[in-house]
Protein backbone atom coordinates (compact mmCIF):
# COMPACT_ATOMS: atom_id res chain seq x y z
CA UNK A 1 0.00 0.00 0.00
CA UNK A 2 1.39 3.20 -0.69
CA UNK A 3 -0.13 6.47 0.13
CA UNK A 4 -2.06 8.58 -1.92
CA UNK A 5 -1.90 12.75 -1.78
CA UNK A 6 -3.53 14.69 -0.43
CA UNK A 7 -4.73 12.75 2.70
CA UNK A 8 -7.93 13.46 3.49
CA UNK A 9 -9.00 14.18 6.86
CA UNK A 10 -11.46 16.48 6.91
CA UNK A 11 -14.65 14.05 6.43
CA UNK A 12 -16.54 16.59 8.88
CA UNK A 13 -17.40 18.72 6.31
CA UNK A 14 -18.38 15.95 3.79
CA UNK A 15 -17.43 12.64 2.74
CA UNK A 16 -16.35 10.55 -0.55
CA UNK A 17 -19.43 8.34 -1.76
CA UNK A 18 -18.37 4.52 -0.85
CA UNK A 19 -18.56 2.59 -4.21
CA UNK A 20 -21.50 0.57 -3.12
CA UNK A 21 -23.44 3.39 -2.55
CA UNK A 22 -22.93 4.27 -6.66
CA UNK A 23 -23.81 1.14 -7.50
CA UNK A 24 -27.11 1.52 -6.06
CA UNK A 25 -28.27 4.66 -7.95
CA UNK A 26 -26.57 4.16 -11.15
CA UNK A 27 -29.94 2.19 -12.55
CA UNK A 28 -31.96 5.17 -11.45
CA UNK A 29 -30.30 7.74 -14.03
CA UNK A 30 -31.14 6.78 -17.55
CA UNK A 31 -33.03 3.46 -17.47
CA UNK A 32 -35.03 3.40 -14.52
CA UNK A 33 -35.28 7.02 -15.00
CA UNK A 34 -39.38 7.45 -13.70
CA UNK A 35 -41.10 9.81 -11.77
CA UNK A 36 -42.23 8.48 -8.12
CA UNK A 37 -45.19 10.56 -8.54
CA UNK A 38 -46.32 9.03 -11.95
CA UNK A 39 -49.04 6.48 -10.77
CA UNK A 40 -49.93 5.42 -14.35
CA UNK A 41 -47.26 3.49 -15.53
CA UNK A 42 -44.27 1.21 -14.60
CA UNK A 43 -41.59 3.32 -14.93
CA UNK A 44 -43.38 5.45 -11.90
CA UNK A 45 -43.87 2.58 -9.72
CA UNK A 46 -40.58 1.53 -9.88
CA UNK A 47 -39.18 4.68 -9.13
CA UNK A 48 -42.13 4.37 -6.51
CA UNK A 49 -40.96 0.83 -5.10
CA UNK A 50 -37.25 2.25 -5.14
CA UNK A 51 -38.34 5.04 -2.94
CA UNK A 52 -40.53 3.15 -0.60
CA UNK A 53 -37.43 0.67 -0.10
CA UNK A 54 -34.96 3.47 0.86
CA UNK A 55 -37.08 4.94 3.06
CA UNK A 56 -37.06 1.37 4.74
CA UNK A 57 -33.59 1.48 4.98
CA UNK A 58 -33.85 4.94 6.68
CA UNK A 59 -35.97 4.04 9.21
CA UNK A 60 -34.05 0.73 10.36
CA UNK A 61 -30.87 2.97 10.83
CA UNK A 62 -32.78 5.19 13.36
CA UNK A 63 -35.38 3.37 14.70
CA UNK A 64 -38.40 5.30 13.59
CA UNK A 65 -41.32 4.29 10.92
CA UNK A 66 -40.76 4.56 7.32
CA UNK A 67 -43.80 7.07 7.40
CA UNK A 68 -41.65 9.46 9.52
CA UNK A 69 -38.79 9.70 6.83
CA UNK A 70 -39.19 13.18 4.85
CA UNK A 71 -36.73 13.38 1.98
CA UNK A 72 -35.31 16.70 1.46
CA UNK A 73 -32.03 18.09 -0.40
CA UNK A 74 -29.82 17.82 2.52
CA UNK A 75 -29.43 18.90 6.67
CA UNK A 76 -29.86 22.34 5.74
CA UNK A 77 -33.06 22.35 4.44
CA UNK A 78 -34.50 20.04 7.35
CA UNK A 79 -33.14 22.35 9.60
CA UNK A 80 -34.99 25.42 8.35
CA UNK A 81 -38.26 22.88 7.55
CA UNK A 82 -38.30 22.04 11.35
CA UNK A 83 -37.58 25.22 12.92
CA UNK A 84 -39.65 27.36 10.99
CA UNK A 85 -42.55 24.32 10.45
CA UNK A 86 -43.02 24.14 14.19
CA UNK A 87 -42.62 28.13 14.44
CA UNK A 88 -45.48 28.74 11.92
CA UNK A 89 -47.72 25.10 13.34
CA UNK A 90 -47.57 26.00 16.71
CA UNK A 91 -47.87 29.85 16.41
CA UNK A 92 -50.97 29.13 18.65
CA UNK A 93 -49.23 27.64 21.40
CA UNK A 94 -46.29 30.01 21.43
CA UNK A 95 -43.50 31.26 19.99
CA UNK A 96 -40.68 30.74 22.24
CA UNK A 97 -37.93 28.63 20.78
CA UNK A 98 -34.13 27.34 23.03
CA UNK A 99 -31.00 26.30 21.37
CA UNK A 100 -27.10 26.80 21.78
CA UNK A 101 -24.44 29.30 20.99
CA UNK A 102 -22.15 26.16 19.05
CA UNK A 103 -25.22 24.88 17.04
CA UNK A 104 -24.02 24.53 13.05
CA UNK A 105 -24.89 27.76 11.14
CA UNK A 106 -27.89 26.30 9.44
CA UNK A 107 -29.90 25.64 12.65
CA UNK A 108 -28.24 29.45 13.91
CA UNK A 109 -29.13 31.61 10.95
CA UNK A 110 -32.67 29.62 10.73
CA UNK A 111 -33.22 30.66 14.44
CA UNK A 112 -32.19 34.39 13.59
CA UNK A 113 -34.80 34.40 10.44
CA UNK A 114 -37.87 32.98 12.86
CA UNK A 115 -36.35 35.83 15.45
CA UNK A 116 -37.32 38.12 12.57
CA UNK A 117 -40.70 36.38 12.19
CA UNK A 118 -41.11 37.58 15.92
CA UNK A 119 -39.82 34.88 17.58
CA UNK A 120 -38.23 34.78 20.96
CA UNK A 121 -34.99 32.71 20.88
CA UNK A 122 -32.95 31.66 23.76
CA UNK A 123 -29.04 30.59 23.01
CA UNK A 124 -27.50 28.76 25.33
CA UNK A 125 -23.78 29.42 26.31
CA UNK A 126 -22.35 25.74 26.62
CA UNK A 127 -19.64 24.41 29.55
CA UNK A 128 -15.80 25.23 28.63
CA UNK A 129 -15.84 21.28 27.58
CA UNK A 130 -18.68 21.78 24.89
CA UNK A 131 -21.69 20.56 27.26
CA UNK A 132 -24.75 22.57 27.60
CA UNK A 133 -26.05 22.60 30.98
CA UNK A 134 -29.09 20.93 31.63
CA UNK A 135 -30.14 22.78 35.02
CA UNK A 136 -29.86 26.11 32.83
CA UNK A 137 -32.16 24.57 29.87
CA UNK A 138 -34.98 24.12 32.44
CA UNK A 139 -34.35 27.10 33.69
CA UNK A 140 -34.90 29.15 30.37
CA UNK A 141 -37.97 26.85 29.57
CA UNK A 142 -40.93 29.58 29.80
CA UNK A 143 -44.97 28.34 28.98
CA UNK A 144 -44.32 30.16 25.61
CA UNK A 145 -41.57 27.71 24.81
CA UNK A 146 -42.85 25.51 21.54
CA UNK A 147 -38.99 23.68 20.69
CA UNK A 148 -35.88 22.95 21.78
CA UNK A 149 -32.70 22.15 19.32
CA UNK A 150 -29.63 21.20 20.61
CA UNK A 151 -27.69 19.27 17.43
CA UNK A 152 -26.27 15.19 18.87
CA UNK A 153 -22.67 15.84 17.92
CA UNK A 154 -21.00 18.94 16.86
CA UNK A 155 -19.25 19.10 13.93
CA UNK A 156 -16.23 20.98 14.49
CA UNK A 157 -15.17 19.33 18.12
CA UNK A 158 -17.37 16.22 18.41
CA UNK A 159 -19.21 16.77 21.72
CA UNK A 160 -22.28 14.54 21.71
CA UNK A 161 -24.77 16.45 23.79
CA UNK A 162 -26.79 14.76 26.43
CA UNK A 163 -30.02 14.10 24.10
CA UNK A 164 -31.98 11.54 26.02
CA UNK A 165 -31.97 13.99 28.87
CA UNK A 166 -32.66 17.09 26.83
CA UNK A 167 -35.24 14.90 25.56
CA UNK A 168 -37.16 14.55 28.70
CA UNK A 169 -36.65 17.59 29.96
CA UNK A 170 -38.40 19.33 26.66
CA UNK A 171 -41.63 16.38 27.06
CA UNK A 172 -41.76 16.92 30.78
CA UNK A 173 -42.42 20.84 29.92
CA UNK A 174 -44.55 20.29 26.80
CA UNK A 175 -42.30 21.25 24.52
CA UNK A 176 -41.30 19.20 21.18
CA UNK A 177 -37.32 18.62 20.65
CA UNK A 178 -35.56 19.04 17.53
CA UNK A 179 -31.78 17.57 16.75
CA UNK A 180 -29.62 18.39 13.87
CA UNK A 181 -28.30 14.90 13.81
CA UNK A 182 -26.19 15.11 10.47
CA UNK A 183 -22.54 14.45 12.37
CA UNK A 184 -24.29 11.77 14.87
CA UNK A 185 -26.09 9.62 12.16
CA UNK A 186 -24.10 6.88 11.38
CA UNK A 187 -20.95 7.16 13.04
CA UNK A 188 -22.87 6.02 16.48
CA UNK A 189 -25.66 4.59 17.43
CA UNK A 190 -28.79 6.76 17.30
CA UNK A 191 -32.41 5.98 18.06
CA UNK A 192 -35.11 8.51 17.72
CA UNK A 193 -37.73 6.27 19.86
CA UNK A 194 -35.14 5.59 22.83
CA UNK A 195 -34.24 9.11 22.85
CA UNK A 196 -37.14 10.72 23.06
CA UNK A 197 -36.71 12.68 19.60
CA UNK A 198 -39.58 14.77 18.00
CA UNK A 199 -37.24 15.59 14.85
CA UNK A 200 -34.40 15.29 13.49
CA UNK A 201 -32.27 16.33 10.62
CA UNK A 202 -29.34 14.33 9.01
CA UNK A 203 -27.71 14.12 5.50
CA UNK A 204 -26.03 11.74 2.78
CA UNK A 205 -22.95 13.76 2.40
CA UNK A 206 -22.14 13.26 5.50
CA UNK A 207 -22.42 9.27 5.68
CA UNK A 208 -20.64 8.24 2.44
CA UNK A 209 -24.38 9.03 0.22
CA UNK A 210 -24.38 11.58 -2.16
CA UNK A 211 -24.90 14.98 -1.59
CA UNK A 212 -27.96 17.35 -2.45
CA UNK A 213 -30.24 14.81 -0.36
CA UNK A 214 -31.07 14.78 3.39
CA UNK A 215 -33.67 13.49 5.82
CA UNK A 216 -36.31 15.33 7.94
CA UNK A 217 -37.43 12.90 10.84
CA UNK A 218 -40.99 13.83 12.20
CA UNK A 219 -42.48 11.88 14.76
CA UNK A 220 -46.02 10.52 13.97
CA UNK A 221 -47.26 9.48 17.72
CA UNK A 222 -46.97 10.90 21.56
CA UNK A 223 -46.70 13.28 20.57
CA UNK A 224 -47.69 13.05 16.90
CA UNK A 225 -45.80 16.31 15.34
CA UNK A 226 -46.51 18.29 12.29
CA UNK A 227 -44.68 21.04 10.25
CA UNK A 228 -45.96 24.27 7.93
CA UNK A 229 -44.41 23.20 4.84
CA UNK A 230 -41.86 25.62 3.06
CA UNK A 231 -41.87 24.16 0.08
CA UNK A 232 -45.56 24.25 -1.66
CA UNK A 233 -46.47 22.18 -4.59
CA UNK A 234 -48.25 18.43 -5.66
CA UNK A 235 -48.51 18.25 -2.13
CA UNK A 236 -45.25 15.62 -1.62
CA UNK A 237 -43.92 14.03 1.33
CA UNK A 238 -47.29 14.24 3.37
CA UNK A 239 -47.45 17.23 2.08
CA UNK A 240 -44.74 18.99 3.80
CA UNK A 241 -42.05 19.23 1.52
CA UNK A 242 -42.92 19.55 -2.21
CA UNK A 243 -41.45 18.87 -5.19
CA UNK A 244 -40.31 15.34 -7.16
CA UNK A 245 -38.21 13.21 -5.91
CA UNK A 246 -34.44 12.80 -6.35
CA UNK A 247 -34.82 9.52 -6.65
CA UNK A 248 -31.02 8.47 -7.55
CA UNK A 249 -30.54 10.67 -4.11
CA UNK A 250 -33.18 8.40 -2.09
CA UNK A 251 -31.84 5.32 -3.63
CA UNK A 252 -28.05 6.48 -2.29
CA UNK A 253 -28.75 8.10 1.18
CA UNK A 254 -31.06 4.87 1.95
CA UNK A 255 -28.09 2.45 0.30
CA UNK A 256 -25.54 4.88 2.75
CA UNK A 257 -27.81 3.92 5.49
CA UNK A 258 -28.11 0.63 5.16
CA UNK A 259 -23.53 0.46 5.35
CA UNK A 260 -23.78 2.25 8.21
CA UNK A 261 -26.65 0.31 10.40
CA UNK A 262 -24.10 -2.98 9.48
CA UNK A 263 -20.94 -1.39 9.76
CA UNK A 264 -21.05 1.37 12.14
CA UNK A 265 -20.16 -0.56 15.66
CA UNK A 266 -16.76 -1.95 14.15
CA UNK A 267 -15.85 1.47 12.45
CA UNK A 268 -16.19 3.28 15.29
CA UNK A 269 -13.66 0.79 17.15
CA UNK A 270 -11.30 1.17 14.28
CA UNK A 271 -11.56 4.61 13.78
CA UNK A 272 -11.67 5.77 17.54
CA UNK A 273 -8.37 3.55 17.84
CA UNK A 274 -6.77 5.64 15.24
CA UNK A 275 -8.22 8.97 16.25
CA UNK A 276 -6.71 8.01 19.60
CA UNK A 277 -3.53 7.70 18.18
CA UNK A 278 -3.65 10.66 16.76
CA UNK A 279 -3.99 12.91 19.66
CA UNK A 280 -1.96 10.98 21.63
CA UNK A 281 1.08 11.42 19.20
CA UNK A 282 0.04 15.29 18.71
CA UNK A 283 -0.49 15.96 22.41
CA UNK A 284 3.21 15.61 22.95
CA UNK A 285 3.88 18.69 21.45
CA UNK A 286 4.52 21.23 24.06
CA UNK A 287 0.99 23.26 24.78
CA UNK A 288 -1.07 21.71 22.40
CA UNK A 289 -4.72 21.00 23.58
CA UNK A 290 -7.48 19.16 23.10
CA UNK A 291 -10.69 20.98 22.62
CA UNK A 292 -14.01 19.86 24.03
CA UNK A 293 -15.09 16.42 26.10
CA UNK A 294 -13.20 13.85 25.15
CA UNK A 295 -15.88 11.40 27.23
CA UNK A 296 -18.65 12.11 25.08
CA UNK A 297 -17.75 12.77 21.36
CA UNK A 298 -17.82 11.24 17.80
CA UNK A 299 -15.33 8.40 17.23
CA UNK A 300 -13.59 9.63 14.60
CA UNK A 301 -12.97 13.41 15.65
CA UNK A 302 -10.25 15.11 17.15
CA UNK A 303 -10.11 18.86 17.45
CA UNK A 304 -6.63 20.20 18.99
CA UNK A 305 -4.91 23.82 19.33
CA UNK A 306 -1.45 24.53 19.23
CA UNK A 307 -0.38 27.61 21.03
CA UNK A 308 1.69 29.83 19.29
CA UNK A 309 1.39 28.95 15.73
CA UNK A 310 -1.61 30.28 13.47
CA UNK A 311 -3.95 27.88 12.24
CA UNK A 312 -3.52 29.12 8.74
CA UNK A 313 -0.13 29.21 8.61
CA UNK A 314 -0.37 25.24 9.94
CA UNK A 315 -2.88 24.44 7.35
CA UNK A 316 -0.82 25.99 4.58
CA UNK A 317 2.26 23.94 5.75
CA UNK A 318 0.93 20.66 4.68
CA UNK A 319 -1.76 21.65 2.67
CA UNK A 320 -0.67 20.18 -0.73
CA UNK A 321 -0.25 16.60 1.45
CA UNK A 322 -3.22 16.85 4.14
CA UNK A 323 -6.66 18.10 3.73
CA UNK A 324 -7.83 20.02 7.00
CA UNK A 325 -9.78 22.37 8.24
CA UNK A 326 -9.51 24.85 10.96
CA UNK A 327 -13.40 25.73 12.53
CA UNK A 328 -15.87 24.59 9.97
CA UNK A 329 -16.15 24.22 6.92
CA UNK A 330 -19.49 26.66 6.40
CA UNK A 331 -17.82 29.40 8.05
CA UNK A 332 -13.61 29.34 6.96
CA UNK A 333 -14.26 31.74 4.24
CA UNK A 334 -14.09 34.57 6.63
CA UNK A 335 -11.17 34.53 8.68
CA UNK A 336 -12.56 35.19 12.01
CA UNK A 337 -12.13 32.45 14.55
CA UNK A 338 -14.40 29.80 15.18
CA UNK A 339 -17.22 30.59 17.06
CA UNK A 340 -17.58 26.81 18.29
CA UNK A 341 -14.17 27.36 19.98
CA UNK A 342 -14.78 30.82 21.19
CA UNK A 343 -17.92 29.58 22.56
CA UNK A 344 -15.69 27.15 25.34
CA UNK A 345 -14.06 30.02 26.21
CA UNK A 346 -11.03 29.40 24.29
CA UNK A 347 -9.32 33.19 23.71
CA UNK A 348 -8.71 34.53 19.55
CA UNK A 349 -4.80 32.62 19.69
CA UNK A 350 -5.73 29.18 20.31
CA UNK A 351 -9.01 29.49 18.93
CA UNK A 352 -6.65 30.51 15.85
CA UNK A 353 -4.33 27.80 16.08
CA UNK A 354 -6.82 24.83 16.09
CA UNK A 355 -6.86 21.86 13.84
CA UNK A 356 -10.17 19.53 13.09
CA UNK A 357 -9.25 16.07 12.26
CA UNK A 358 -12.22 14.04 10.81
CA UNK A 359 -11.52 10.84 10.28
CA UNK A 360 -13.49 8.39 7.92
CA UNK A 361 -14.30 5.27 6.30
CA UNK A 362 -11.54 5.38 4.19
CA UNK A 363 -8.38 6.49 6.01
CA UNK A 364 -5.91 4.40 6.96
CA UNK A 365 -2.89 4.02 9.36
CA UNK A 366 -0.31 4.63 7.29
CA UNK A 367 -2.14 8.17 6.38
CA UNK A 368 -2.27 8.62 9.94
CA UNK A 369 1.61 7.93 10.84
CA UNK A 370 2.40 10.45 7.66
CA UNK A 371 -0.22 13.15 9.46
CA UNK A 372 1.66 12.76 12.99
CA UNK A 373 5.17 13.22 11.60
CA UNK A 374 3.74 16.22 9.52
CA UNK A 375 1.82 17.94 11.68
CA UNK A 376 4.44 17.90 14.41
CA UNK A 377 7.13 18.87 12.01
CA UNK A 378 5.03 21.94 10.98
CA UNK A 379 4.47 22.83 14.43
CA UNK A 380 7.85 22.79 15.83
CA UNK A 381 9.18 24.67 12.26
CA UNK A 382 6.74 27.48 12.97
CA UNK A 383 7.40 27.73 16.20
CA UNK A 384 11.45 28.38 15.72
CA UNK A 385 10.31 31.13 13.42
CA UNK A 386 7.75 32.74 16.39
CA UNK A 387 8.67 35.35 18.39
CA UNK A 388 5.81 34.72 20.33
CA UNK A 389 7.03 31.16 21.38
CA UNK A 390 10.36 32.40 22.14
CA UNK A 391 9.03 34.71 24.18
CA UNK A 392 6.83 32.10 26.08
CA UNK A 393 10.39 29.91 26.39
CA UNK A 394 11.83 32.62 27.92
CA UNK A 395 9.21 32.72 30.74
CA UNK A 396 7.64 36.20 29.91
CA UNK A 397 4.17 35.88 30.98
CA UNK A 398 2.06 36.25 27.54
CA UNK A 399 -1.29 37.98 29.15
CA UNK A 400 0.52 40.43 30.79
CA UNK A 401 2.21 41.71 27.13
CA UNK A 402 0.54 45.38 26.41
CA UNK A 403 0.64 44.64 22.47
CA UNK A 404 0.82 48.25 20.37
CA UNK A 405 -2.79 48.50 18.60
CA UNK A 406 -2.53 50.86 15.47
Amino acid sequence: MELKFPIYLDNNATTPMDPRVLDAMLPYFVEQFGNAASRNHSFGWVAEEAVDYAREQVAKLINCDPKEVIFTSGATEANNLAIKGVFEMYASKGNHIITCTTEHKAVLDTCKHVEKMGGSVTYLQVQPDGLIDLAELEKAITPQTILITIMYGNNEIGVVQPIKEIAAIAKKHGALFFTDGTQAVGKIPVDVMADGIDLMSFSGHKMYGPKGVGVLYVRRKNPRVKVTAQMDGGGHERGMRSGTLNVPGIVGIGKACEICRLEMDAEAVRLSIMRDRLEAALTQIDESYVNGNVQHRLPHVANISFKYVEGEGLLMGFNKQIALSSGSACTSASLEPSYVLKSLGLGDDLAHSSLRFGLGRFTTDMEIDYTIKAITETVLKLREMSPLWEMFKEGIDMDKIEWAHH
